[in-house]
């Protein structure tokens, strides 16, 4: 157990900033899940534009990695072009 007060407060921001990467992480993962599952080019390009934002986002707070989100963003990208 922690013996200092700025170490337990240490761990209560942690949690709490856990907590929030966690939901904003996830949000994303079903925004890209919902854009893979579109059909048409037309409903893809404004979910691309947020999806791109949120990736962008979370690599820009090391939520994830920067390179997993250039990747997440250019896969995507070739998805929305290769739809009719």
């Amino acid at each position: 157990m922690a013996n200092h007060k700025s170490s337990l407060k240490r761990i209560r921001s942690n949690a709490a900033k856990r907590l929030r990467n966690r939901y904003q992480a996830k949000t994303t993962r079903n925004a890209i899940k919902k854009l893979r599952g579109t059909t048409t080019q037309a409903e893809a390009s404004p979910l691309l534009v947020k999806v791109i934002s949120m990736l962008d986002r979370l690599a820009k707070k090391n939520v994830i990695h920067k390179n997993k989100a250039s990747n997440n963003k250019s896969k995507l990208t070739k998805f929305v072009n290769a739809l009719k």
